[in-house]
């Protein structure tokens, strides 16, 4: 968030935290949730990157439509796991998956 946004509303009474300070988390946690995000937007990136909608890729993966959108979303029924195989089946390689790990790029 910029400055002036923040500013402005702390000025209104609101109070501005991040994720981590707002849920408690441990950095442990907060590192994990933030993989798992990343791993989700690297899904995306890559399905559109093929030009495909979410029921070509869900076809492609074994899955549905519905399941490809909560993979994105980084939903909390989704697994580390799936993301992973899901990324690699969409033509993912090693060196973008190390990438993805790489989030202060």
């Amino acid at each position: 968030m910029d400055k002036t946004k923040r500013a402005k509303l702390e000025a209104a009474g609101w109070a501005v935290a991040t994720p981590k300070e707002f849920l408690n988390l441990s950095e442990e946690d907060a590192a994990f949730i933030e993989v798992k995000v990343a791993l989700a937007g690297a899904l995306r990136a890559r399905r559109v990157e093929q030009h495909l909608s979410q029921i070509e890729a869900a076809k492609r993966l074994h899955s549905s439509q519905s399941r490809v959108a909560k993979m994105e979303a980084a939903d909390k029924s989704v697994s580390v796991d799936l993301l992973l195989r899901s990324f690699l089946k969409l033509g993912g390689t090693r060196e973008k998956m190390a990438a993805v790990f790489c989030l202060n790029n």
